[in-house]
């Protein structure tokens, strides 16, 4: 099931962004993207649309964000294996399936800037 506050926002604005977007860019193709979330979550309504903006923006394939919806109770899919507790939170996978970083809810930045500025701290350059 596909969450609709994952719609990417018209009015964001990417150029504001171009480090965050660079970021995601430059590992569309080596990581995935596991977004817990419900449409009805005030909190999941004010991140994620900025955040799909910004993977859109990257060229993230869709088949890299896997988008899970979760009940008024925050039980869904993946929830128990990966400690799901708030939403939205998204989990960074690479391709061995290992977590390389997660964005819970709490973070003080939006989920694009708070993943993008953990990514640069954690992985070389994918060029």
């Amino acid at each position: 099931m596909s969450l609709e506050t994952m719609e990417p926002n018209p009015t964001w604005d990417a150029a504001s962004y171009e480090g965050t977007v660079e970021t995601l860019e430059s590992h569309r193709d080596e990581l995935t993207y596991k977004v817990w979330g419900g449409d009805w979550c005030k909190d999941c309504r004010a991140l994620l649309p900025d955040f799909g903006a910004a993977l859109e923006a990257a060229g993230v394939p869709d088949d890299r964000i896997d988008e899970i919806a979760v009940d008024e109770d925050k039980q869904g899919p993946g929830v128990d294996e990966y400690g799901i507790e708030y939403i939205p939170t998204v989990v960074v996978l690479d391709d061995d399936g290992e977590e390389v970083t997660r964005f819970v809810e709490s973070e003080d930045q939006p989920p694009a800037v708070w993943l993008a500025d953990q990514l640069e701290a954690t992985l070389e350059p994918a060029n």
